[in-house]
């Protein structure tokens, strides 16, 4: 919230959903007078996401996780992105700074520490800004930003995938199925990532298998092919993403897994 508030040039509406909220974050956001949602147990990404979002008042809304922490200005190159497009039909993600390495081409590591108790908010604001990589193709996980109309079009998170693995991409190709053909990452829009602190905490489900089931293809293969995850892109013109269809090749193949699921 700090982060938020101090790193952002515009005056956002903030939702928070808690879950549980018995330590005294129920209490402390009633106290902050933020919008807010509460469940009196976890309910994982989907459910919380879709019942805070109910509560957006303006055009855009936004998703970030818990375990983030905003980078000076980290909303004006958003604003700028969308802006540039001149329409609404987009899903937009900032850049993560995150303390391991996981072999992702989107993100910087960079290790600003583990935990948000003792994190050392002047060093990562004074350091943070000056670490932003080129634009790239495939925006899937948070933060995102999209639309209210679209956010509505699609129906928000699929509740099937609760508590929430693999719904981020489940969201993207809801998108995708809809029309969008802009999923666009922006490399100077950065956030600090303590990594699965909230996941760690929960039975997972097999996100991957049911994406699979649901969309016959595997969500590797759709970040890969349609989205075209980590493909840089020209800042102004994001054309890498402008496509109309995937290649004939793995038109097939998604229809060969269909018909073996049917």
């Amino acid at each position: 919230m700090r982060s938020i508030r101090q790193n952002s040039q515009m005056a956002h509406q903030i939702i928070v959903h808690v879950n549980d909220g018995s330590d005294g974050t129920l209490a402390w956001v009633r106290d902050q007078g933020l919008h807010f949602t509460a469940s009196p147990s976890n309910i994982g990404i989907c459910y919380a996401v879709n019942t805070a979002a109910a509560l957006a008042a303006h055009d855009y809304i936004v998703y970030m996780n818990d375990d983030m922490v905003c980078s000076p200005n980290w909303d004006t190159s958003l604003i700028n992105r969308i802006a540039a497009l001149g329409h609404n039909a987009f899903m937009i993600s900032g850049t993560m700074i995150q303390p391991r390495e996981t072999n992702n081409p989107c993100t910087v590591v960079h290790n600003f520490g583990s935990e948000a108790l003792g994190f050392d908010m002047t060093t990562f604001n004074q350091i943070s800004p000056s670490m932003g990589i080129k634009d790239w193709s495939g925006s899937t996980w948070p933060p995102t930003v999209v639309h209210r109309d679209w956010w509505h079009k699609v129906g928000g998170y699929s509740i099937e995938f609760s508590p929430g693995m693999s719904s981020d991409n489940d969201f993207s190709m809801k998108m995708w199925t809809a029309g969008c053909r802009i999923f666009w990452g922006v490399g100077d829009s950065l956030v600090y990532h303590f990594m699965q602190k909230s996941t760690g905490k929960i039975v997972k489900n097999n996100g991957s298998a049911q994406f699979l089931r649901k969309w016959g293809i595997t969500a590797s293969a759709f970040d890969k092919h349609y989205v075209r995850l980590g493909e840089r892109l020209d800042v102004d013109t994001p054309t890498l993403t402008l496509l109309e269809t995937p290649a004939l090749k793995y038109q097939r193949f998604r229809s060969r897994l269909k018909r073996a699921f049917v």
